[in-house]
């Protein structure tokens, strides 16, 4: 998606958060892990996802976890979504 300085677009700002950071993970192939409700943990790349469903892939293995069963999504690494300033006009 496009960024301008660490800020996302207007156009950007009106989709959801979930959207936004699934999406970010995806493009980015950012290591996360997954957990679950019933406690367990998944580790991989988010390949895609849908409104009910993602896609994980760890190595040559591909598992779709539906979205009502995951509890937490935690990347790797640390990302910036949002510059968290609104923007003087």
């Amino acid at each position: 998606y496009k960024m301008a300085r660490g800020e996302l677009l207007m156009e950007e700002t009106s989709k959801s958060v979930q959207d936004t950071f699934l999406n970010h993970i995806r493009t980015n192939k950012t290591e996360v892990t997954v957990f679950l409700i019933n406690g367990v943990k998944l580790q991989g790349i988010v390949t895609s996802f849908d409104n009910f469903s993602l896609l994980l892939k760890k190595e040559s293995n591909f598992q779709l976890v539906y979205k009502h069963a995951i509890s937490t999504v935690m990347p790797e690494e640390a990302i910036k979504l949002y510059d968290g300033e609104k923007k003087k006009k």
